[in-house]
């Protein structure tokens, strides 16, 4: 299994622990963008005078942000051939803000054959996400249905290249 490729259901095993290869540094442009583009009218992650007064003393960033953030850098080890079932336990023990940089990692909890698509797997993984100093900003569980090796989709080869 590559990380280009994408895992299928047999490649993951309960246990096995995923350190996700890529961090992102976060902006106050995608606080602002992912805040109008979802309708999140709180000033907090706006407004920088209404949130230096709060006990932050600056912007927060969007928690639903910090959530698709860390799915995102998690997608080439566990969904890049899975649909969503979804996602529980959501914690966010400390803030993120604009400027720190957010990793993950994942472990499979647990695993099982899908009773209902026999072309597919239904894992259950636990996703950490955390900043440059460690400190864990969010933790969740999320449940997907994976294709088993030889039923992903196939994409388009080209006949030629020009």
């Amino acid at each position: 299994m590559s990380n280009e490729t994408g895992r299928c259901y047999e490649d993951f095993s309960v246990g096995l622990v995923m350190k996700h290869p890529v961090g992102r540094t976060v902006s106050n442009v995608d606080n602002t963008w992912f805040s109008l583009l979802t309708n999140n009218s709180n000033p907090i992650h706006f407004d920088r005078h209404y949130s230096a007064q709060t006990e932050f003393g600056q912007p927060l960033m969007n928690s639903t942000f910090t959530l698709a953030l860390v799915v995102g850098l998690s997608v080439s080890d566990i969904s890049r051939h899975a649909v969503n079932l979804g996602w529980e336990e959501i914690t966010l023990p400390a803030p993120v803000f604009e400027g720190d940089t957010i990793y993950a990692q994942s472990e499979v909890l647990s695993m099982r054959e899908s009773k209902s698509r026999p072309t597919m797997g239904v894992v259950q993984v636990k996703s950490t996400g955390f900043k440059q100093d460690g400190t864990v900003v969010i933790t969740f569980r999320r449940t997907i249905l994976v294709y088993k090796r030889g039923h992903v989709p196939d994409r388009p080869i080209p006949t030629s290249v020009k």
